[in-house]
């Protein structure tokens, strides 16, 4: 599989997981309650460049059009995943796009 769509999957899920936690009920729900109140607005415009490394991840494997189609694609794949886990495993969802970045660098450097 290439690397590049799968760091496009991670990169879109993590997206998704930072516009989640730019809105306050779902940082009540992830986050510390001793976290101060900025951090929870640097969530939304750190979830929208992550979105847009996402579709910049994804032209890397597919040419234009196609790759916008296909970033759609993956945007919904991984909100419904993020929709799956956050009723069941909240702090598994906050803590698999770490988890994917160090399994992705993994795999990339050949470990």
């Amino acid at each position: 599989m290439n690397l590049a769509l799968i760091a496009s999957l991670l990169l879109a899920y993590a997206g998704m997981l930072g516009l989640c936690l730019g809105m306050e009920r779902h940082w009540k729900q992830l986050a510390s309650p001793r976290l101060p109140a900025f951090c929870r607005r640097l969530c939304a415009p750190l979830g929208g460049g992550l979105l847009g490394l996402s579709i910049h991840a994804a032209s890397f494997v597919w040419p234009g059009g196609m790759a916008v189609v296909a970033w759609f694609g993956l945007v919904s794949l991984g909100g419904l995943a993020l929709l799956m886990l956050l009723p069941y495993a909240p702090r598994l969802a906050l803590w698999l796009p770490a988890a994917g970045g160090l399994a992705w660098a993994c795999v990339y450097a050949g470990l």
